[in-house]
């Protein structure tokens, strides 16, 4: 089968590799939607997770079921399916004790294009089918489908890592594809007040359509000093941190009230550690807490999201601002990811409609 590799740090290309084998309670499926992400880009060009060769990419997709396991009972060959980017394996200790995304070890849950090969191929393997597949429901656009594999689960899961209530003054630091679906998430949840830090105008259209309150551009000047100065000096409640760098979290500690709760899904691809300013830290003692999590996985959450959309409740599909159609796109796809130009948000392949 063909596919779509990382060769080694900095370099990616097509190869060619043995269809992969179906275990007892696993399926085989075909991509009928593909999205690359910003994690890609971090994994080949700045060697974030190590070194990979012949590794194929990729962990958004929309699926075909080829083949089952024979103890898969709730899906079949010809299904169209739902598939999380985190494929935990939902027997494990780390499982039961309620963090399944680490099961086998930290961050082990992300298996596409981490553990094993991604999504970008003719063919891809899901473990545990019936514990991480999802029915594709009738009438979902592919578009709205596809998002639902990470984009939707990791913004929700800033969100509920900050632990954001009713009345809450929250921050989204960050308005790409994942920042966007915090907004999202923070207002169903409640939020009074949401400032979002970005700048590019398309983004910044799409946060305040999909809930925030205000938008807060980093090139009008420093955004705690914005902030601070929006809440009459007082801070915000609540912060998710869906962008920026290692740097970012020195600025989120600033303009957070006392006893609020940061919550970090952003990918820190390089650097050996993050900086935590002493003072506003309240010198150890502030209850200023830092909650950094990977999204959860599993059949369960994804078919709840999925009733969001069907309920037209959150609306994914606006994230995409580029269509491909072909799996040969694949490459050209990711590589407007890596180039980030001023119009992108998500960039979206379609495989088969």
């Amino acid at each position: 089968m063909k596919g779509y590799a990382m060769m080694k740090i900095g370099q990616t290309g097509w190869v060619e590799k043995e269809r992969p084998v179906c275990g007892p309670c696993d399926a085989i499926c075909k991509p009928v939607a593909l999205a690359p992400c910003t994690s890609d880009i971090h994994t080949v060009w700045s060697g974030a997770i190590g070194d990979r060769n012949e590794m194929i990419l990729g962990h958004e997709a929309v699926g075909e079921v080829v083949e089952v396991g024979s103890e898969v009972k709730d899906f079949k060959p010809g299904d169209r399916v739902l598939i999380a980017a985190i494929t935990p394996n939902w027997n494990s200790l780390e499982a039961q004790g309620g963090y399944a995304m680490h099961s086998g070890g930290m961050l082990s849950g992300w298996k596409f294009s981490n553990f094993k090969d991604g999504v970008f191929a003719e063919y891809f393997h899901v473990n545990d089918a019936d514990g991480n597949l999802a029915h594709l429901p009738e009438g979902m656009d592919l578009a709205a489908a596809c998002m639902l594999a990470d984009m939707v689960p990791t913004g929700f899961h800033g969100v509920e890592l900050a632990d954001v209530q009713f009345g809450d003054t929250v921050a989204i630091i960050g308005i790409g594809p994942v920042g966007l679906m915090a907004v999202a998430a923070a207002a169903i949840r409640g939020a009074s007040t949401i400032y979002a830090v970005g700048s590019r105008k398309n983004c910044c259209d799409l946060a305040l359509e999909f809930g925030a309150s205000e938008i807060i551009n980093y090139r009008n000047g420093d955004i705690v000093e914005q902030i601070m100065a929006k809440t009459n000096g007082k801070g915000v409640d609540k912060i998710v941190i869906a962008g920026g760098d290692n740097d970012t979290f020195a600025q989120a500690i600033k303009m957070l009230k006392p006893g609020g709760i940061i919550g970090n899904v952003n990918y820190l691809g390089e650097g050996d550690s993050v900086s935590i300013p002493r003072v506003e830290w309240g010198c150890g003692m502030s209850h200023k807490q830092i909650r950094g999590g990977l999204m959860p996985g599993g059949r369960l959450r994804m078919e709840k999201l999925a009733n969001l959309v069907m309920a037209g409740r959150i609306h994914p599909e606006k994230l995409i601002t580029h269509r491909f159609v072909g799996f040969e796109n694949v490459e050209p796809a990711l590589m407007l990811m890596k180039d980030k130009p001023r119009d992108l948000i998500k960039p979206l392949v379609i495989i088969e409609e």
